[in-house]
C-alpha cells in the first residue's frame, strides 16, 4: 500500500507536539510545526523554535541525528496557516480542551486539501465530542492517533476511528504510522483513557496506595513490582516520578470526569495527603526538587534518599532490598505472588487488582486480548501483558483466588478455564474460540518461524531457522546474546548448512538486543587461571567464524536492533549488509573492560575509514557506542549500502528482502588490504596514549600499535591486522587491571576507571 503522505503538520509544540515533529523529521519526512504567538513576543515563532530547540539538545534527543531537525518549518498559527495547504496529515497536539481544539479543527477546514488526515493526539476527550457540529467532510477525514512519550522511542500509537472515519484515510495514516514512522499500531475503542493509559493509570495508584495500605517501602515496591513481574526497573514509584507527580492527578481527573462511578478506577482512586504535600513543596518528581526519590547532598556527597510513606521525611536509599519473595520469584512470578511475606503480599494486590481490572474491560475497551497486551508493552514497555500474565500464573489459579476474595470472575477468564488464554499463535475470545493473531502485511519475528519449524542446528547459545525463501537465519540465545564458544560452533557449521541447500543467510533474532558483546565471565575465568591460551583460541576462532561469513559464497545480512556492542558489533561488521532498526546502539566499547576490539574490529573500521588510523582511534578509545543508526552511518559502522528500517517488526522482514536480491546473481568479494601511514600515526596515537591515564595508557598503547598496522609505512592484508589484533588483546587479557575491569563491569554493569 502506497499512504501517499510527504508531508505533515504538527500543531502544539508542547513536549508531545515538538516529540511528534522530532519522530517525523527522523523517518526523513518534511513535517509544519505551529503553535500560538505569546502576548507581546517579538520573534512570533519563539514557540516552535524553542520546542526543537529542546527537542534537539534533549538526552537522548528527540532526533535521531541533528541534521533531521531541518526538515522542521516552525511558524505560528496566525502567519503560517497556508503551511497546511499542501500538508497530508495534519496532527492536533494542543491544550485538552474541547473548546480550543474544536477552534483549531475549524482553522484547519478552513485551509486543508480534499482528503488530508487529521487527526488529534488526546486521550481524554471522546473522539465524537471532537467531532461534534463539525463537516461531514472534516468528520470522514478525522480520526485518533495517540502517541505515548517520547514519541520517538514508545513504540505504541493508539488509532481510534469514528462510524465517520473514511475507512481509506484511516488505512493511510496506519500504514504511514507503521512503516514510516515505526509505530505498533493498537486499534482502540472510543473510550477514556483508551487501553494503555486505562490500565497503567490504574496500576500506578494501585501501587501507591497498596504500598501505603501494607506498610511497604518505596524501594521494596519499585523491587517487587519491577523486573520480577516484567516491569522496568523504574517500578511504580520510579515511574511516578518520572512521568511527574504532578501530572498524575491531572491524568486521574480525565478518567474520573468520563468514567462512570461504578467502574473500578473511581471506586479504588484516592489521592494521599502525603502526595497532595509532595506537590505543594515543589516534590514533583524528575522535573522539581525530586520526589519519592531525590539526590540530596550530605557532607559534600551526593546521596540518593527515598521518602518514608508513613512521616513523609527523606532517608538514605535502601539500595539492595532483601526479601524472601524476591528470591522466591527467581522460581516464577507464581512464587512471588504466592509468598507470604510483605513483598508477596504486595505483589499479588498490585497484580490482582490491575489484572482484574483488564480483564473486565473485555470487550469495552477492545475485543482482543491482544491489542491491550500490545499496548501494555509498548506503551509502558512491560515485558508481559495482562492477559500473558494470567497465563504465566495460569488462568484457573488466577480464577480461584478471585472467587475466594469475593471477586466476580470477568468472562475472559471464565472462557479460559482449563486452558489458556493464547494457544501459539492464537488467543481466546470471548465465545470461547480461538482466532489467530494478525501480524502487519511485511512484518515477521522469528517467533512466528518456530511456530511450525524446528531449528536446523541448535546447542545452549545459538540456532539456525529456515526463514523460507532459501533463507536462513542464525539466532543468538544466550544471555544477552553474549558471544561465547557455543556461538563460535554454530557459526562455524551454518557456512556449511547454508551451502547444503539456502541462497543467502540472516543474522537477527526476536531479543531487544542484537548482542552485548563477548562473553566476559569465560574469557575472565581462564585468565585467573591462567589459562591464557583458552582466550587465544576464542580470539583465534572468532577470526575464522567472523571471516568466514565475510567470505562466504552467499550473501549475510545482519538484522540489527537495540545493542550491538563489542563482538556484537564485530558480527554486524563482518557482515556483507546490515539491515538496522533506527533505534541500534552499535559500537566498539572493548575499552571498557580493559581490551580491545579482538574479532576484526579494528581491522574493520581501519577499512571503512580508509586506513585513517586517528579517526578509528577516537572511536574506539573513547568506547564510543552510536545513539542510533543514523549515527552509526556517521561512524562508519554503517555504510550507504546498508539500510535502515523504522518498525521493529518489520527489520527481519527487510533483512531476508534484502538478502533475498544479493542472492541474486551473488558473487563473494576477494579479500581487502588497506595502506596505512603507520610511522607517523603510530607517533601520533602514541602522543594520544601516553596523555591518558591509569590502565587507559597501557590499552590506548596496544591500540596504536593495531591502528597504525604495526608502525610501518604499506599496505596491511585483513589477516596481518587481525594478527596485530591477536596480539594486542592477548596481551592485554593478562594484565590484573583489565580483570579488575571485566569484573567490575560484570557485577555493576558499568566500566571502571583504574
Amino acid at each position: 500500500m502506497v499512504d501517499g503522505i510527504q508531508k505533515v503538520a504538527v500543531l502544539g509544540s508542547g513536549v508531545m507536539g515538538s516529540g511528534i515533529a522530532a519522530l517525523i523529521a527522523s523517518a526523513g519526512v518534511k513535517v509544519v510545526l505551529l503553535d500560538i504567538v505569546p502576548n507581546g513576543a517579538e520573534n512570533r515563532n519563539v514557540l516552535t523554535e524553542g520546542a526543537i530547540a529542546k527537542q534537539l539538545a534533549g538526552k537522548p534527543s528527540g532526533f535521531v541525528h541533528p541534521s533531521k531537525a531541518a526538515l522542521v518549518i516552525c511558524g505560528n498559527l496566525e502567519d503560517n496557516l497556508d503551511e497546511l495547504k499542501d500538508c497530508d496529515w495534519i496532527v492536533e497536539a494542543v491544550l485538552e480542551r474541547l473548546d480550543v481544539k474544536q477552534d483549531v479543527y475549524r482553522k484547519i477546514d478552513a485551509v486543508r486539501k480534499k482528503g488530508s488526515i487529521v487527526s488529534s493526539n488526546t486521550s481524554t476527550l471522546p473522539l465524537h465530542e471532537l467531532t461534534a457540529g463539525l463537516a461531514e467532510s472534516f468528520r470522514a477525514d478525522f480520526m485518533i492517533a495517540h502517541f505515548f512519550n517520547p514519541p520517538r522511542f514508545m513504540r505504541l500509537l493508539e488509532v481510534a476511528a469514528s462510524p465517520h472515519t473514511s475507512k481509506e484515510s484511516f488505512a493511510r495514516m496506519c500504514h504511514f504510522a507503521d512503516v514510516t514512522l515505526g509505530k505498533g499500531n493498537v486499534l482502540c475503542k472510543d473510550t477514556p483513557g483508551f487501553i494503555a493509559n486505562r490500565i497503567g493509570v490504574y496500576w500506578l495508584f494501585l501501587g501507591l496506595l497498596e504500598a501505603i495500605r501494607l506498610g511497604v517501602t518505596v524501594e521494596q515496591a519499585d523491587a517487587v513490582m519491577g523486573r520480577p513481574v516484567g516491569i522496568p526497573k523504574t517500578g511504580v514509584f520510579g515511574l511516578f516520578d518520572l512521568i511527574g507527580i504532578d501530572l498524575m492527578p491531572l491524568i486521574a481527573k480525565s478518567l474520573l470526569d468520563n468514567l462512570p462511578a461504578s467502574d473500578a478506577f473511581p471506586q479504588m482512586y484516592a489521592l494521599p495527603d502525603l502526595v497532595k504535600k509532595m506537590i505543594a513543596d515543589g516534590y514533583t518528581g524528575r522535573k522539581g526538587k525530586g520526589g519519592f526519590y531525590r539526590m540530596n547532598t550530605v557532607d559534600g556527597k551526593k546521596v540518593k534518599e527515598a521518602i518514608d510513606l508513613k512521616t513523609g521525611d527523606f532517608r538514605a536509599e535502601e539500595k539492595k532490598v532483601s526479601l524472601d519473595s524476591l528470591t522466591a520469584s527467581k522460581k516464577g512470578l507464581r512464587e512471588l505472588v504466592s509468598h507470604s511475606d510483605i513483598g508477596g503480599q504486595y505483589a499479588w494486590a498490585v497484580l490482582s487488582g490491575t489484572l482484574h481490572y483488564a480483564a473486565s474491560l473485555i470487550p469495552e475497551i477492545a475485543d482482543d486480548i491482544s491489542a491491550v497486551d500490545d499496548a501494555m508493552r509498548m506503551g509502558y514497555n512491560w515485558k508481559f501483558g495482562p492477559f500473558e500474565i494470567i497465563d504465566q500464573l495460569g488462568a484457573d489459579s488466577v480464577a480461584a483466588r478471585w472467587k475466594e476474595e469475593g471477586k466476580i470472575v470477568p468472562a475472559i477468564v471464565e472462557k479460559a478455564a482449563g486452558k489458556k488464554l493464547y494457544e501459539a499463535q492464537t488467543q481466546l475470545t470471548l465465545g470461547g474460540a480461538y482466532k489467530k493473531i494478525e501480524r502487519p502485511e511485511g512484518a515477521l519475528m522469528l517467533a512466528d518461524i518456530k511456530l511450525t519449524s524446528k531449528p536446523l542446528v541448535q546447542n545452549p547459545s545459538a540456532s539456525v531457522w529456515d526463514m523460507g525463501d532459501g533463507i536462513a537465519c542464525l539466532e543468538l540465545t544466550s544471555k544477552m546474546n553474549a558471544i561465547d564458544m557455543d556461538i563460535l560452533s554454530i557459526m562455524e557449521q551454518v557456512v556449511g548448512i547454508v551451502q547444503s541447500g539456502f541462497k543467502g543467510l540472516v543474522i537477527g533474532n526476536d531479543a531487544d538486543n542484537f548482542s552485548a558483546g563477548a562473553n566476559l565471565s569465560y574469557m575472565l575465568t581462564a585468565a585467573r587461571a591462567g589459562e591464557f591460551e583458552k582466550v587465544s583460541e576464542l580470539i583465534s576462532r572468532g577470526h575464522a567464524a567472523m571471516m568466514g561469513l565475510k567470505y562466504a559464497p552467499f550473501p549475510v545480512v545482519a538484522s540489527l536492533a537495540g545493542l550491538a556492542l563489542g563482538g556484537g558489533c564485530e558480527l554486524a561488521l563482518h557482515s556483507n549488509v546490515i539491515q538496522a532498526h533506527m533505534e541500534a546502539y552499535p559500537g566498539l566499547v572493548e575499552v571498557g573492560v580493559g581490551l580491545i576490539p579482538g574479532w576484526g574490529g579494528c581491522k574493520e573500521m581501519l577499512l571503512r575509514h580508509n586506513g585513517d588510523s586517528a579517526a578509528v582511534f577516537e572511536i574506539i578509545s573513547n568506547a564510543k557506542t552510536a545513539g542510533s543508526a543514523e549515527d552509526a552511518r556517521d561512524m562508519k559502522i554503517l555504510l550507504p549500502q546498508d539500510a535502515i528500517s523504522m518498525n521493529r517488526a518489520r527489520v527481519l522482514a527487510d533483512a531476508k528482502q534484502r538478502c533475498i536480491a544479493l542472492a541474486k546473481n551473488y558473487v563473494a568479494a576477494s579479500e581487502q588490504s588497506v595502506n596505512i601511514l603507520g610511522v607517523s600515526a603510530k607517533q601520533k596515537l602514541l602522543e594520544k596514549a601516553a596523555a591518558a591515564s591509569g590502565h587507559d595508557k597501557v590499552i590506548f598503547e596496544h591500540l596504536a600499535q593495531v591502528l597504525s598496522g604495526g608502525g610501518v609505512d604499506g599496505v596491511r592484508s585483513e589477516r596481518e591486522l587481525l594478527a596485530l589484533e591477536h596480539t594486542a588483546f592477548t596481551e592485554l587479557i593478562k594484565t590484573a587491571a583489565t580483570g579488575e575491569r571485566i569484573d567490575y563491569m560484570l557485577n555493576n554493569g558499568k566500566p571502571l576507571k583504574n
